[in-house]
């Protein structure tokens, strides 16, 4: 190798370890000064904040994490749980973690613990994720509303609910909405509190001009040559030769005069009726109408300005914060019109300051008019002449605090409201099943009117109160309930459902009154169905399967055990409970209308295939609810289910005939533990046709009573015929 290219690599070797050194230099440098609070991302902020290079610590003052691209700050990452304590279904709190960004958008959410039984058990988390994914991209100033049944304001943005998750959805979207304007609030530009005063829109009193000025209610400035030349004796020459050029000698350098025309008093006095009606049909709800014109040699807008653009010579602050105003072309078709005489003016605009602009009219502001000056040959700096005014506050009133009485109301009220024509149907059927059971010795005289009732009645349970509805009770209520008493009980939670709660009410009243025959042969949707089961099996002639007494009594016993491991494990671990509390067919049948995971859906159509062969199967052996029901209603204070003297004692047609869920005791007293209150044993008794104990006790009492050896067969007969 020749000397020269040895050389060469020499000079090379060496530029390469000094690059390096140097790379290493500065590397350590900047992660030493301006990476010094770098912290790992997690993957749950990546996820909400997809460009994010480091978060800074938690805010001291607000459980806020700021989310930074280098050095710029893109957002914050915040827990709801922090900031709300909306109770969702399952009695506890719903936790996400929110990202906004500086302009109040959501960047994303993602749900971080909840214990919903719809989505954990039922529908399953993907649609909680595709309902929460629905709010990225949208901000928080806008109003959200879920389940819209119109969707045609702009200003709004609806929210796609989740079919039978009603009640957890719109907790989710308070949590959402409340802990991101809480945020909102506290850490970004834009969200603060609204103003404690309106516009006096009664205020007003014929003025002309001069009094309009001398209240101030319009604004005159002006500024002659001297006087300007004389604010800009610290500036460079340059801008005092500028504004020789631009006024003669004697002039007003500014000459201009200002006004809210949108505020009534000003408005019609200056403009008249008409015009100002002309105004306010181009101002959107909150917006003000800054008029400003002028005679000045100097001009607040350029010769080169764009009708409908934002003035480059124009500005206005209020609390060091720029105010954005916009030409809103007010007299592109109409030329300017007064109800008063004004002041001759070169040059006239109305100005927009829109509503989300944080601008305040009782406030002190400043208007600003901008000189451009050569500062040198290759350089153009600005000079800023300014102005502060604050409207008198005879134009204004103070508001008092208004209670939105619809946004105010708790979300359990607001439920209740959409729900009214629901809760009215119901309370209605409720209302007719009591007037039902109290005269239930009546209606029982005609067979056919009680049995058309009873259908009726069934069909309304399975398609309103069930599938429509959703009031099939659980027993996964009264576990959340225990627990409710147990770590400290909240009603709203219960309020969130006002059909499950007003069931559960009157069911809780009526296990005192009659037992729990009410509810399980009144109200319950899958007792419902299984009945109709056993209609069908009648109506196909299928033969049923009688249960002999002894096992039909220990059978019974399982229902109690399985109430007692469900609300054990409650106490133990809730979402162990939901999940044994799928021994309930309930959710996959009513809440899910079988739409399910095959193994739950071939569950619950083994048990009505099972029905159609021994009735209710479900209800006479597995229920759980039906057994807490059973407990508390075992001893009910009026039981009108009429027995005769022969009931049990020489007649069992009842027992072995009527009652299709063997609530009759073998010396034919009713079970009110086990009895549906069907009323068909009482249809039975009414009737003389059916019972036969009327039959069979005339024919004793017409024959006359005679010893023979014949006696004892002739009993055998007649109790063989019962």
């Amino acid at each position: 190798m020749p000397f020269k290219h040895l050389k060469n690599l020499k000079t090379w070797a060496l530029f390469t370890l000094l690059l390096m050194l140097t790379t290493s230099f500065y590397s350590a440098a900047f992660n030493t000064t301006t990476h010094a609070n770098v912290t790992a991302i997690s993957d749950d902020v990546a996820q909400l904040f997809p460009s994010a290079t480091r978060v800074g610590p938690m805010d001291k003052n607000i459980a806020v994490t700021p989310v930074y691209q280098l050095n710029e700050l893109l957002g914050y990452v915040f827990e709801s749980d922090d900031f709300v304590n909306f109770i969702g279904f399952s009695g506890q709190t719903i936790n996400l973690l929110i990202g906004i960004d500086t302009q109040g958008v959501f960047t994303g959410l993602k749900i971080l613990d909840h214990n919903e039984p719809i989505f954990l058990h039922g529908l399953g988390e993907q649609s909680m994720f595709k309902f929460i994914k629905q709010y990225q991209g949208h901000s928080i100033k806008e109003r959200f509303i879920v389940n819209a049944r119109s969707k045609t304001a702009n200003d709004i943005a609806y929210i796609d609910g989740v079919t039978r998750a009603t009640i957890s959805v719109l907790v989710i979207n308070d949590t959402i909405t409340a802990s991101a304007l809480k945020v909102a609030r506290e850490r970004l530009s834009g969200f603060v509190a609204p103003s404690q005063v309106s516009i006096n829109a009664d205020y007003f009193q014929a003025m002309n001009f001069t009094e309009l000025l001398d209240r101030n209610f319009i604004t005159h400035w002006q500024l002659n040559r001297e006087q300007a030349l004389a604010t800009t004796q610290t500036s460079p020459t340059n801008l005092a030769n500028e504004i020789q050029q631009l006024t003669e000698e004697g002039e007003d350098f500014i000459d201009l005069y200002f006004a809210f025309v949108n505020i009534p008093i000003i408005g019609k006095n200056l403009l008249g009726e008409e015009e100002y009606q002309r105004l306010l049909d181009s101002l959107k709800p909150g917006e003000h109408a800054l008029m400003m014109f002028g005679s000045g040699q100097y001009d607040f807008v350029s010769e080169d300005f764009i009708p409908q653009t934002v003035p480059n010579r124009l500005s206005a602050q209020q609390a060091t914060l720029p105010v954005d105003i916009r030409d809103i072309d007010f007299y592109s078709f109409s030329d300017p019109s007064f109800a008063l005489t004004v002041p001759d003016f070169n040059d006239i605009k109305v100005f927009r300051i829109k509503s989300q602009s944080g601008f305040e009219l009782n406030k002190e502001f400043s208007l600003s008019l901008m000189v451009s000056y050569n500062k040198s040959f290759l350089s153009q700096q600005q000079h800023s002449f300014s102005i502060n005014n604050t409207l008198p506050e005879n134009l204004f009133i103070q508001n008092t605090p208004e209670i939105n009485a619809e946004e105010n109301r708790p979300l359990w009220l607001k439920i209740w409201i959409s729900r009214s024509t629901d809760i009215i149907i119901l309370s209605s059927y409720l209302i007719f099943l009591v007037g039902l059971f109290i005269k239930q010795a009546t209606l029982a005289q005609n067979a056919d009117t009680t049995h058309k009732i009873r259908f009726i009645s069934l069909a309304f349970v399975i398609g309103f109160i069930g599938f429509y509805a959703q009031g099939q009770l659980s027993v996964v209520n009264i576990y959340t309930l225990l627990l409710s008493l147990w770590q400290g009980f909240n009603i709203d939670v219960f309020l969130l459902d006002p059909i499950i709660f007003i069931l559960w009410v009157f069911v809780f009243i009526s296990l005192f009154l009659w037992g729990r025959g009410l509810f399980c042969g009144w109200l319950c949707p899958f007792g419902a169905l299984q009945e109709f089961a056993a209609l069908i099996a009648s109506k196909l002639k299928i033969k049923q399967i009688k249960i002999k007494p002894q096992h039909h009594k220990a059978a019974q016993k399982i229902k109690y055990a399985v109430l007692i491991i469900l609300v054990g494990c409650s106490f133990y671990s809730l979402t162990l409970a939901e999940q044994l509390a799928e021994i309930e067919p309930f959710k996959t049948s009513i809440t899910l209308n079988f739409v399910r995971y095959w193994p739950f859906v071939l569950y619950v159509v083994l048990i009505l295939a099972l029905s159609l062969k021994i009735h209710k199967v479900y209800c006479r052996y597995l229920c759980p609810l039906g057994a807490g029901l059973a407990i508390i209603g075992r001893y009910p204070l009026f039981k009108w289910l009429t027995r005769r003297q022969e009931c049990g004692s020489p007649c069992q047609l009842c027992r072995n005939k009527k009652c299709g869920i063997d609530a009759i005791n073998k010396d034919g007293s009713v079970d009110y533990g086990e009895c549906i209150q069907c009323l068909e044993c009482l249809v039975t008794i009414k009737s003389p046709k059916e019972c036969v104990v009327d039959k069979y006790s005339k024919k004793r009492k017409a024959k006359v009573v005679v010893v023979t050896p014949h006696t004892d067969y002739i009993n055998q007969l007649e109790q063989k015929q019962c």
